[in-house]
């Protein structure tokens, strides 16, 4: 057997192979354990034990989460401070714009989106969800002053929304239904990658109407009153919650249950109050 051993050895020096072959194995065995903790999910106790939960929030979402100061903060953001507080683990939190949030979460990236992140038949066939954190309804907005008075006034309009959201979906399913009814929709639906651009370029007219969750909107509203007004909704009512990839159960329950606790304790629509202007109380406890 060191016979075999030294030839197989001497035989690799001479080549110059050996340092690539060790190299090559050491990359397939990474890529291998790599494989392995992507796919393998973990259990409340797994996760307990580990300490902390890796999580992405959006950077410019306001009123749910936005940068002020360095800092990022609205009512996700103390949300999950009470979950820190809760669960004594600490949420590792990746600040993103919304495009990489659930694309890194069903990739394995991320643990979770704490984000304000709109509950979809489509998203559940992929992502599993917290109890809601907020009740949600698709409106438009307009620039102050405009001529849209209606949603049917969209017609032959320039819309906006953000790329991937679920506004964006709410909006050509809108337009099919003005198609459908009046047989024209709206003239073009521009696709933004932040809805601050968005309300730019609706500030400065070029376009006609963003499409976003009246919780938003009514706090757009209530900063920039002098140039922008609500519309009217486009869609039907629906929820907002905190999303991991599907099958996750192990995160999902221990996260879940500090938010059930909070809401139990009444904290959750003390800081829906103070964020959103209104509380959510008859809630469904769970929208999966």
């Amino acid at each position: 057997m060191s016979a075999i051993r030294d030839l197989v050895c001497s035989t690799a020096v001479a080549k110059g192979h050996i340092g690539k072959s060790l190299s090559a194995i050491a990359l397939a065995m990474a890529t291998t354990i790599g494989a392995v903790s992507l796919s393998h999910a973990m259990t409340a106790e797994e996760v307990k034990a580990r300490g902390y939960v890796i999580v992405a929030t959006e950077d410019d979402y306001r009123p749910f989460e936005f940068m002020e100061n360095g800092k990022s903060t609205g009512y996700d953001n103390e949300l999950k401070d009470l979950v820190e507080k809760e669960t004594g683990l600490e949420l590792r939190q990746q600040i993103m714009p919304w495009a990489g949030i659930l694309s890194g979460v069903t990739s394995g990236k991320f643990d979770m989106a704490l984000s304000a992140v709109m509950v979809t038949a489509e998203r559940k066939q992929s992502f599993d969800y917290t109890t809601p954190t907020a009740e949600s309804a698709t409106y438009y907005g307009v620039k102050k002053g405009s001529s849209i008075k209606t949603a049917e006034d969209l017609v032959g309009k320039v819309v906006g929304a953000e790329t991937g959201s679920a506004f964006l979906a709410e909006l050509k399913a809108f337009d099919a239904k003005l198609k459908a009814s009046k047989g024209e929709g709206v003239k073009k639906i521009m696709e933004y990658h932040g809805y601050p651009e968005a309300y730019q370029d609706l500030a400065q007219g070029r376009i006609d109407a963003v499409v976003n969750t009246d919780l938003t909107l009514r706090a757009l509203v209530k900063e920039r009153g002098d140039v922008f007004e609500l519309g009217h909704p486009i869609g039907e009512p629906g929820y907002k919650a905190w999303a991991v990839k599907k099958g996750n159960d192990g995160v999902l329950e221990v996260i879940n249950d500090a938010l059930l606790k909070i809401r139990e304790s009444g904290e959750m629509y003390r800081l829906q109050e103070k964020w959103l202007g209104v509380s959510f109380e008859k809630m469904p406890l769970d929208v999966n």
